[in-house]
């Protein structure tokens, strides 16, 4: 199948990947609606990546060694504990390899755009307001007016405009907790020393933990990125303005965060966290912090009529599994292949259905599963050694399927 006129709804990692696939794919005409007229290059959260998973989207030609990069090789547990033996730190309860390359969201997101052919038009700050779908083929509409495309391709986000012209039953479900992000340069961790490059860190506490890692800063230096997972107090007012019953999802954004979630963030520092990694949240200011609900969906298919999801717009996983990003750049790898070796648009859109479909909904049984181990039902960490946090992850990672699956292709 060669040819034909592709309209992709959003311009972030997924709508970028989305146009590149539908180029090499063989698409005539693209052109790629992102509503924000900003830079999106200023995002600034950090995400990881597999090493096995960076191969495969290596020689998918979807990422590159040039794309700025942070490599890591353990992952160190530890818990606080009053001992003085323990060290700032805390208590290290054990250690696992972690494989996984690291990356600034803004930056991979300027290199995946720069790789997007001139040949594809990229409106910025046009906003798709509805889509129609149809058999033969769809419609969009703008503020500029009507287009009439062969193929949309929803890649804008957990709140996507085409996801609910396809599938408008499909309701974000709150998982009952908050996710703190922060990222802030690297010149200003306490004490860097103690802490190697190399090292992901999980501080973990009844109820929660944090994860914390190094990131490129797209400059040639690193950024501190941090997330912390923990539910709310009971009966705490959050303030956020939130139908927690999820039937609106948002996030709190930078500079924003309430008089009530700052306190607990100040008493998950003070009193649950060991003390270095409760200091380096405090590092964090208040333009560099923000706050996810965590929610949870899967589409019921990834395609109908002449419609097709990516990324977030399809499945939005809890960020345990690390496979936002990742799992956008997989679909993007396989559209690509559907559209080479297809040869009527239904063949294509039911080749790439049949695998990414599969896929979403595994990923978001693992995020399920990791949530309720790391978050809602937390084991007993500070009598926890090597044998029995080894033993314990097994079960929750479910045998190895975090950090994302291989492609199927």
């Amino acid at each position: 199948m060669r040819g034909g006129k592709v309209a992709i709804v959003g311009g972030s990692i997924a709508g970028c990947a989305a146009a590149l696939a539908a180029y090499r794919g063989g698409a005539d005409e693209i052109t790629v609606y992102e509503r924000a007229a900003g830079h999106l290059a200023d995002r600034g959260v950090g995400l990881a990546v597999h090493n096995s998973r960076y191969a495969e989207l290596d020689s998918a030609g979807y990422l590159d060694a040039d794309m700025p990069w942070v490599q890591l090789e353990r992952r160190r547990w530890y818990v606080r504990d009053g001992a003085a033996a323990s060290g700032p730190l805390g208590y290290e309860i054990g250690e696992m390899p972690f494989p996984f390359r690291t990356y600034n969201w803004g930056p991979l997101w300027r290199e995946l755009r720069r790789r997007v052919p001139e040949a594809v038009a990229f409106r910025s700050g046009v906003a798709v307001e509805s889509v129609r779908l149809g058999r033969e083929g769809a419609e969009l509409d703008t503020a500029d007016g009507t287009e009439r495309v062969d193929l949309v391709i929803g890649a804008d986000g957990y709140r996507s405009v085409v996801r609910a012209a396809a599938f408008d039953s499909v309701r974000p479900a709150y998982a009952g907790y908050l996710a703190w992000r922060g990222a802030f340069p690297a010149d200003r961790l306490p004490d860097p020393e103690l802490w190697a490059e190399e090292d992901c860190v999980y501080a973990v506490f009844p109820g929660g933990h944090l994860i914390v890692y190094r990131i490129p800063d797209g400059t040639g230096g690193h950024r501190v990125n941090w997330v912390l997972y923990t539910a709310p107090p009971p009966g705490l007012d959050l303030g956020l303005g939130l139908d927690l019953r999820l039937t609106a999802p948002t996030s709190l954004p930078p500079g924003g965060l309430t008089e009530a979630l700052a306190s607990h963030l100040t008493h998950v520092c003070d009193e649950l966290l060991p003390p270095y990694w409760g200091d380096l949240v405090r590092t964090t200011t208040p333009d560099e912090l923000f706050l996810q609900p965590m929610y949870d969906f899967t589409a019921p298919r990834y395609t109908l009529d002449r419609v097709l999801l990516m990324g977030d717009a399809a499945t939005v996983a809890r960020p345990h599994t690390g496979a936002g990003a990742v799992k956008a750049l997989q679909d993007a790898t396989v559209l690509e292949s559907a559209f080479a070796t297809a040869t009527t648009w239904p063949d294509a859109l039911d080749t790439y259905d049949t695998d990414r479909t599969v896929t979403g909904g595994a990923m978001v049984d693992l995020g399920r599963r990791l949530g309720h181990a790391l978050v809602e039902e937390t084991p007993p960490w500070r009598s926890m050694d090597q044998t029995a946090l080894e033993t314990w992850w097994k079960e929750a990672d479910g045998g190895g399927a975090f950090g994302g699956r291989a492609l199927r292709r």
